[in-house]
């Protein structure tokens, strides 16, 4: 029998930080919807695309309480959009995520809250964390896997975070993959063994665009991917599309 779509929530995506990631949000949602689903489905969603060129200058400014009233616009618009929930397309813009939350009926669904739940349950308690400096030094993301999870989060040095950080506004956001920003990341996650990780969070949405399995000395875990695939079980969870089977 062919499944049928009822049921079926609407995702909420805020994206545009930078579109590059979004796009992978969108590919990785459709494509476990499709998997689930079979046929020609694909999820049902709406984006709000910000522009990230004025996001960037906030961020860089210190102007957070601006970037909450753009994020909460965002939330208020694909709520009307009938969303059933929120998908923010990227780990930073988490900082604010009790704005967003306070500002619309629908639940946030936290990226550090999925990569917390797939990191816990591989039995794994100490990671270290890449990410831009505001997740990385803040304590926004790390608090939030540390307290609510019970992990253990390393970052690196000072030198290396601003590289970290360079390249993903440098180059990735921009689409430039370059071998020399791999090496470095490589080099990094290499620190990180040493220091007794057992995994590394990929976290930035970007960050899935350079380092893959092969490229890392240990498990990592691509909140890009996690995150898109919790939407997808948000939407269109297992005890539905079982149902949907039996039928």
């Amino acid at each position: 029998m062919k499944h049928e779509r009822a049921g079926s929530k609407t995702i909420g995506l805020i994206g545009g930080m930078s579109w590059e990631s979004s796009a992978e949000y969108y590919r990785i949602i459709n494509q476990e919807s499709k998997r689930r689903l079979g046929g020609h489905h694909n999820a049902k969603s709406v984006m709000v695309t910000v522009d990230f060129g004025e996001i960037e200058d906030l961020q860089h400014r210190g102007q957070w309480e601006q970037l909450g009233e753009k994020m909460t616009e965002a939330a208020k618009q694909v709520h009307a959009a009938g969303a059933k929930f929120i998908v923010l397309c990227t780990n930073t813009m988490h900082k604010l995520a009790h704005a967003i939350e306070s500002a619309v009926p629908i639940p946030l669904l936290h990226i550090a809250d999925a990569t917390g739940e797939r990191i816990r349950s591989a039995g794994i308690s100490k990671v270290g964390l890449l990410g831009t400096r505001f997740t990385m030094e803040q304590d926004f993301y790390r608090e939030q896997l540390e307290n609510k999870f019970g992990i253990d989060v390393l970052i690196p040095t000072e030198r290396e975070r601003t590289e970290v950080h360079r390249v993903i506004y440098d180059k990735l956001c921009h689409g430039r993959i370059m071998d020399s920003s791999r090496e470095l990341y490589k080099d990094i996650i290499a620190a990180f063994k040493k220091n007794g990780a057992e995994a590394v969070i990929l976290g930035c949405t970007e960050i899935t665009l350079l380092i893959g399995g092969n490229d890392s000395s240990l498990p990592i875990f691509d909140t890009t991917r996690i995150h898109a695939e919790a939407a997808v079980e948000a939407a269109i969870p297992s005890a539905h599309l079982a149902a949907q089977t039996e039928s």
